[in-house]
């Protein structure tokens, strides 16, 4: 048995060397994100040394990441108007944990199956280089304080478009938001995509891979759920104290949600998905619209986070994605806190970034 393990990890590594290295560049703004939450974490702490109570850090809060790349502007902004950029919750109501265990596991993977199945028999029209891919979603975000509860905000509407140019850009797309919970209501705001690290100013951008999918890379991708999973674990990059698992998973859902990919590659991402330890079924969700379907999830142990995807029981769609503080954040805070959740309402090809679909269609 011992033998066979090698052997099997032996491979796994050959096969990883043979993949092309991601280019090393900054990381992606959610990340810049996750940082910025830890150090006003430790501010925080460091400044309640003085409390008449013994003060016990909080466990790590991480901020969702979020469905498109964040405009620059926004990245500006700080507090609660960066939370409200997060992919957003429904009612704020918490729900229980769902457990780990051998009857969740396995009907986890039943469902993935079938839900690869179904991806299968969906359509896919191929989107070109010089094409956008649209997505409109509902989300409501966390607007709470550094050092207090989860405070789930209004809801809004965003639209995005993403560019497909496979060459580097350095502007990814747009977006645009509206309703009572929209940061920058109803302004199309350019998506950054970066610069990859060390390039001298103004030479490029992110070309197309895994920090900026575009259909053609994502039809590039190997269908083989063992060649894929050895990919995505070699190119999805961790922060500090994020397990190795969770971050694949989130890189699977933010591909699923935010992409239009051949049949085949969704049904791959799904396979996938089934082979991650620790995924488990959650037999009700609710998205942002508040249509109710059967959930995917992984516990993030290193952040005390959860992410939920969320399916049509009928047509296995992807409905949309939930995330969870899956501890108390203060003495009284119920576990498996809600603090963000999102509906994906469309997904279209368009000629041009800020049209909408229906005006497309004459």
């Amino acid at each position: 048995m011992n033998a066979d393990r090698r052997s099997e990890r032996a491979d796994v590594e050959d096969v990883a060397r043979l993949l092309p290295a991601p280019a090393e560049r900054d990381l992606p703004p959610d990340r810049h994100l996750h940082h910025k939450d830890l150090l006003m974490q430790r501010i925080d702490h460091d400044q309640q040394t003085t409390a008449a109570r013994p003060v016990t850090e909080p466990p790590a809060r991480r901020l969702t990441r979020p469905a498109v790349l964040l405009p620059a502007a926004a990245l500006a902004l700080s507090g609660a108007l960066v939370a409200t950029l997060v992919t957003g919750g429904d009612s704020g109501r918490s729900a229980p944990a769902p457990t780990a265990g051998s009857v969740q596991a396995r009907n986890a993977t039943v469902l993935l199956d079938r839900i690869a199945a179904a991806s299968l028999a969906t359509d896919a029209t191929p989107v070109r280089d010089d094409q956008f891919v649209y997505v409109r979603s509902v989300g409501r975000g966390n607007e709470g304080t550094f050092e207090g509860p989860v405070k789930i905000g209004a809801p809004y509407e965003r639209e995005s478009w993403m560019a497909q140019d496979p060459e580097p850009v350095i502007q990814a797309g747009a977006m645009r938001t509206t309703g009572k919970g929209a940061p920058l209501p109803g302004q199309l705001l350019p998506i950054e995509a970066g610069v990859v690290d060390g390039a001298p100013e103004g030479s490029g951008g992110i070309p197309a891979g895994i920090d900026r999918p575009t259909y053609a890379w994502l039809a590039s991708l190997p269908t083989d759920p063992g060649a894929l999973r050895t990919l995505l674990y070699a190119q999805t990059r961790t922060v500090e104290g994020e397990t190795k698992d969770a971050a694949v998973f989130d890189k699977i859902g933010d591909l699923l949600l935010d992409t239009v990919m051949p049949p085949a590659n969704a049904a791959a991402f799904y396979k996938v998905a089934a082979t991650i330890p620790g995924v488990i079924q959650v037999p009700d969700a609710v998205d942002a619209a508040g249509r109710h379907g059967a959930g995917i999830t992984l516990e993030d142990t290193g952040f005390a986070t959860r992410d939920e995807w969320i399916f049509d029981k009928e047509s296995l769609a992807l409905l949309g994605a939930r995330q969870y503080i899956n501890k108390s954040w203060q003495p009284g805070d119920p576990v498996s806190t809600l603090y963000g959740t999102t509906a994906i309402m469309e997904r279209a090809v368009v000629d041009k970034s800020g049209e909408v679909p229906a005006k497309a269609a004459g």
